[in-house]
């Protein structure tokens, strides 16, 4: 039987065994079949699908997300660019949001590290301890 071994997969795909494991589990990519002894025996190809898995993670899209994109690439289904194009600007617009959401956190942060005195102030003085305790300003 031809084909690669999970460390063989893992290796050539700079991932851990239990990362290409969790793929499987969660049908991004296929169970391969095994030799007699109970290998498996991956195909060639899982090792471009892993690549492409960690290239879409690191531009910030889900594994459900990442499921549908591989489906689109694989010829499964009919791709049309312009839903690529929407899936893609509607990712931005997400990202966007987070970054507008982080910046009021560190504002946030930023205010109450500034009202803080530092060391020998009781807890129920520290002006951090207190928003997130009661919501105080």
């Amino acid at each position: 039987m031809n084909g690669l071994t999970m460390s063989q997969v893992a290796k050539a795909s700079n991932v851990n065994i239990e990362t290409i494991r969790y793929y499987e589990r969660r049908g991004l990519i296929s169970e391969p079949p095994r030799t007699e002894s109970g290998y498996r025996m991956f195909p060639q190809h899982v090792i471009q699908d892993i690549e492409f898995i960690k290239r879409a993670q690191d531009l910030g899209f889900t594994l459900e997300e990442i499921k549908n994109l591989l489906s689109a690439s694989s010829g499964d289904e009919e791709f049309h660019s312009e839903e690529m194009h929407d899936f893609a600007s509607g990712k931005i617009e997400e990202i966007e949001k987070k970054i507008r959401d982080l910046n009021e956190m560190k504002v946030l942060l930023e205010a109450l590290v500034e009202k803080c005195p530092g060391s020998g102030v009781p807890k129920n003085q520290c002006p951090i301890m207190k928003q997130l305790s009661e919501g105080v300003n």
